[in-house]
């Protein structure tokens, strides 16, 4: 009994009475049974596949603490210790909740020990975006039993992240998902999302309890259970009837505040790891750039990359489409910094393996003419841009951009640019090239410029092949983007340029360009939570999709 006594001071217990308040406390919420809950699915992954995807190595850990065995404690103690937390949610108690604050303390402590550390990353984060909201910090303990705290994590049904967004709702709340990036797994902008989705649901519900069952299965599923339950709206009178899956989410979101704050009196402790989590930084990347060049030429491993941004679903930046923050440690954000054409450069043909334009793959006759071809140059003008040239020269922006290497729509007056290209016979080009004699460039015509070609053979250098042409090393080497002097035979080179006056086209009307914006899916309720609330269905079945599901 006097063991007993001590547990109860050891979580703020002062008074022995409450050993029996138990009975008299929220009567609905304790007499709550069920044995037929649903666990969320991030409580069922195995250890093994966490500890890879987590992508943090705990095996050199050495912790001064070792985890003991559990200690089990008599209900009133997990009541008092829920009632007493600081919280404006209420975390109450229940049997049901006892059964998820056991099989963390118990079945899943050592994934606990892992959190523990894997949080001291993300809880500040999240805490921070939470504050922003005016929401409770306590929400911040949702990922832990939405995904793990595993930012790569995909439901059976989809739901994807740290927050476990569905993709129609992730894209609602202004989440970028295309083949290359899915920002539903970028810890602050989906934090962020998060964030707003919480608030436009207390702006609904106005109850905590509520807002979590609907981010978990969707505000159809919860208005139907108020419905049906007569118009309730209180989380444990409408329990029964919520979809199985919903009715353990915030009981286990209960006990994990529980489990969070008290870990230590379960004989759990952190597990640490010596890798860096915290001295991190953003640098913003405009052009594609794969996580392979950035491994080699800056030392880091691959791993590390993914881990600090696991947004980019292929190991690549898309760049270009638009500007990307990657995360580094501080220390390599500046080398990044020194180094960004080194890098961007480094064996780029075997990473960056899209081709920027195929033209000279076709003739005009659609046959294959070998990646031979024209190009057709302009001198731009005072008062010129790329919308008027490209109006002008009967192609696009982008095809501008693409043949130019442009990063941006900006141009300069007096520089030339390829405005059209055109398929040319490979027999045309097997010219003599020493009777080609380079031109001046006239600034007020358009130009273009012929190239000679020349097959490499067995025995040939480019010492041998530009004194055959009468030209230099370092103009074939910069004609043909050649980084050696290493020859492959078969190669078709450059091997001399003409350039030559061509009539300038007259100038079409200019369509004015058009812009969009995106619609911004914050405020009090977004579109997408409106679309849900207008749904209608009779529909009884229960099917739940996870967090954040898509309305029935």
């Amino acid at each position: 009994m006097k063991k007993f006594f001590l547990i109860l001071f050891s979580c703020g217990i002062i008074s022995t009475t409450i050993v029996f308040a138990q009975e008299n406390l929220h009567p609905n919420k304790d007499n709550i049974q069920d044995n037929s809950i649903v666990a969320p699915e991030s409580l069922n992954e195995h250890l093994a596949t966490l500890l890879h995807e987590w992508q943090i190595d705990f095996s050199k850990s050495d912790n001064m603490c070792r985890q003991g065995a559990n200690v089990v404690f008599h209900d009133s103690v997990y009541t008092q210790c829920l009632y007493d937390m600081p919280t404006e949610m209420e975390l109450s108690y229940n049997q049901v909740v006892r059964q998820y604050i056991d099989m963390y303390a118990n079945r899943r402590r050592d994934m606990v020990g892992y959190m523990l550390t894997i949080g001291k990353y993300y809880f500040p984060m999240f805490e921070e975006a939470l504050d922003k909201q005016g929401l409770p910090l306590e929400l911040k303990y949702l990922p832990v039993i939405e995904s793990a705290l595993n930012p790569v994590a995909v439901s059976r049904v989809g739901a994807t992240g740290l927050w476990q967004f569905m993709l129609r709702t992730g894209q609602g709340y202004g989440l970028q998902i295309n083949s290359l990036v899915d920002e539903r797994r970028d810890p602050h902008k989906s934090t962020e999302a998060a964030a707003r989705y919480l608030k436009d649901l207390y702006a609904i519900y106005g109850d905590w309890n509520l807002v979590i069952a609907a981010y978990n299965c969707g505000p159809g599923n919860v208005n139907k259970a108020i419905a049906r339950s007569g118009g309730k709206r209180d989380y444990w009178q409408i329990y029964y009837n919520l979809p199985r899956e919903t009715r353990g989410y915030v009981p286990a979101f209960i006990a994990a505040n529980y489990i969070m704050n008290f870990y230590d009196k379960h004989n759990i402790c952190p597990i640490e790891s010596f890798q860096e989590m915290i001295a991190l930084d953003t640098v913003h990347v405009e052009n594609q750039v794969h996580f392979n060049q950035i491994a080699e030429v800056l030392d880091i491993p691959l791993s590390d990359i993914r881990r600090w941004n696991p947004q980019f679903k292929k190991d690549r930046v898309p760049g270009n489409y638009q500007r990307y923050a990657l995360v580094l440690p501080i220390n390599k954000m500046y080398a990044f910094l020194e180094k960004k054409d080194e890098i961007m450069n480094f064996r780029r043909d075997d990473y960056i393996t899209h081709r920027e334009n195929t033209d000279g793959y076709l003739a005009s006759s659609g046959s294959s003419v070998s990646g031979n071809g024209e190009n057709v140059y302009y001198r731009v003008r005072r008062g010129d841009n790329l919308s008027k040239i490209a109006s002008r020269n009967g192609v696009t922006v982008s095809q501008l951009r693409s043949w130019n290497n442009l990063r941006s729509t900006r141009i300069s007056a007096g520089k030339n640019l390829i405005v059209r290209k055109k398929a040319v016979d490979p027999a045309v080009l097997e010219t003599d090239a020493a009777t080609m004699a380079q031109q001046p460039t006239n600034p007020e015509t358009a130009t273009k410029t012929v190239n000679a070609y020349y097959r490499v053979r067995n025995g040939d250098n480019l010492g041998k092949i530009a004194q055959r042409n009468r030209v230099t090393v370092a103009q074939l080497k910069s004609w043909n983007g050649l980084r050696s002097d290493r020859l492959s035979v078969g190669k078709q080179l450059i091997v001399n340029k003409k350039t030559v006056t061509v009539e300038e086209p007259q100038p079409v009307q200019q369509t004015a360009e058009t812009t969009t914006s995106a619609k911004d899916g914050s405020g009090i309720i977004s579109n997408y939570l409106k679309q849900q609330l207008e749904e209608s269905t009779t529909d009884e079945t229960e099917v739940v999709t996870g967090a954040s599901m898509e309305a029935e």
